[in-house]
């Protein structure tokens, strides 16, 4: 069974950076993406950022030239650096593993995988 444990969470005053690790039970490259979402109280789970095969990644609109996501295969670990920091970027954040394969009947499928969630507090 995969397992993804995040740390790196906390609180932050507006304008700073924390940097989110996801540490992988296996190597990423097991994975056909990687990425991290959140949840803000109240509101439904957001996808901010993802990381696929080729080292192709996205970001949600609102965190564009502030959020980074990277891997390291050699740690099994996905990264999230998150500069200039806002309050509406207070959230649970959690990290996702995706695995596609080729179900019985012939079609993709997909397995999910998720982590505990870590929190990021951005608050003056």
């Amino acid at each position: 069974q995969v397992q993804l444990v995040e740390s790196g969470g906390g609180a932050v005053q507006p304008g700073g950076s924390l940097r989110l690790s996801c540490a992988a039970s296996e190597s990423i490259s097991t994975f056909n993406k990687m990425g991290w979402y959140r949840q803000a109280p109240g509101k439904r789970r957001e996808l901010v950022a993802t990381l696929a095969s080729g080292d192709r990644t996205e970001y949600t609109d609102s965190v564009k030239g502030r959020f980074t996501i990277a891997g390291d295969s050699d740690k099994n670990t996905v990264f999230l650096q998150m500069n200039s920091l806002k309050p509406d970027d207070t959230a649970v954040y959690y990290c996702n593993a995706v695995i596609r394969y080729v179900g019985l009947g012939g079609g993709m499928r997909e397995s999910n995988y998720w982590g505990q969630g870590t929190q990021v507090t951005v608050s003056s």
